[in-house]
């Protein structure tokens, strides 16, 4: 994973990004037995999946490279609207 994360251009936000992606993921866990984290972790990780794919599109990477952002954005944009509303 270094090598991608110096592909991208962020090899030194690697541990903070890796941190904030196992918190998000946490949160929906945790969001099970207290649902007022359900919608704050799924906008962090559909945040997170949206500037991942603003980066793959930044260093011009093949639309299939980008598949996995836009699959974990849109689930987590389902998340976020089915706990919002």
């Amino acid at each position: 994973m270094l090598v991608e994360y110096k592909r991208w251009g962020y090899p030194e936000q690697r541990l903070l990004i890796g941190g904030l992606q196992f918190l998000g993921g946490l949160g929906l866990f945790v969001g099970l037995y207290f649902k007022p984290l359900i919608p704050l972790s799924s906008a962090s990780l559909l945040l997170l999946m949206l500037a991942a794919i603003g980066v793959r599109i930044k260093i011009k990477d093949q639309p299939i490279m980008m598949l996995p952002a836009v699959f974990y954005a849109l689930i987590n944009f389902l998340i976020l609207i089915n706990s919002t509303f």
